[in-house]
């Protein structure tokens, strides 16, 4: 199992950027996947999750209409398209595999990214 990934970097408060995340080794539509970020002195922390068809979505109170989770399970892709960014959303951005094709419970999680930095500031 693989997951790789990407889209991070620096953008100004109400900017947007688009996480992807490439997975690989394991059949994508089989499984839930979520995003997770972590700030600095904080423990990592689920933002949004979506189940194995896309049908069914979680987001965390403080990124609601504001982010959106989707996937592309022909390409076995993952995404998150954050707009409207805050200071507060700067944190390192994890890609998760769930171990089945719900994400609930949200903190059973088998796989890891590696992750990608999210810096919002002026």
């Amino acid at each position: 199992v693989q997951l790789v990934e990407s889209g991070g970097g620096l953008v100004q408060p109400g900017g947007s950027l688009r996480l992807s995340c490439s997975a690989s080794g394991f059949p994508f539509i089989n499984y839930a996947m979520g995003w997770f970020r972590q700030a600095p002195g904080k423990e990592r922390a689920i933002v949004a999750a979506i189940n194995w068809s896309g049908a069914s979505t979680y987001y965390t109170e403080s990124v609601k209409g504001r982010f959106t989770i989707s996937r592309d399970n022909t390409h076995s892709t993952l995404y998150l398209q954050m707009n409207q960014l805050k200071p507060d959303d700067t944190a390192i951005y994890y890609c998760g595999r769930y171990w089945r094709d719900s994400y609930y419970p949200l903190s059973e999680v088998d796989y890891w990214g590696q992750g990608t930095q999210a810096t919002v500031s002026s």
